[in-house]
């Protein structure tokens, strides 16, 4: 289940970092492509990366962008969500820092705005998935206060 956001994403992300502000139209989302495509290579092209977004909105899909002045320099896509393992909770699908900002503390600083975000719609968590061997992406969830709560399994279905 998906929940709409009970206060504006805006102003909870405006009152503490200038720097963050919610991607949502076409041309945010045309902008946030080649920075979303470092993180996710599998996106074919900008139109469907839009489309898709656009199609996840529906479902409480929200992306936030970081600016180093009107460069946009990392990303990341969020939704709340409720489960019966976790309640409400905000998940993190994408986070994704440039290669050339890496290092300047980006992907914290959208970590926690998230956090805020999560904590202002009463949410019991925050959570999100890296793979087993994404040790650098590890250890930054560590130092930024993130534990491992789980292993997730999967299994690829053939589709055609």
């Amino acid at each position: 289940m998906t929940h709409s956001p009970n206060h504006p994403l805006t102003s909870v992300l405006d009152l503490a970092d200038p720097a963050l502000r919610p991607l949502d139209g076409p041309r945010d989302l045309r902008s946030a492509y080649p920075l979303m495509h470092e993180l996710r290579p599998h996106l074919a092209s900008e139109a469907e990366f839009v489309a898709r977004v656009e199609r996840m909105g529906a479902q409480g899909y929200r992306l936030v962008g970081a600016f180093d002045g009107s460069m946009l320099v990392a990303l990341a896509g969020y939704r709340l969500q409720e489960n019966l393992v976790y309640g409400t909770f905000l998940y993190v699908d994408d986070l994704v820092t440039s290669e050339a900002s890496r290092g300047g503390q980006w992907g914290a600083r959208l970590l926690r705005a998230l956090d805020r975000v999560g904590r202002a719609e009463g949410c019991a968590r925050l959570v999100l998935d890296t793979g087993l061997a994404n040790s650098r992406a590890q250890r930054f969830y560590f130092r930024e206060g993130l534990y491992s709560g789980a292993l997730r399994f999967q299994k690829l279905l053939d589709t055609h």
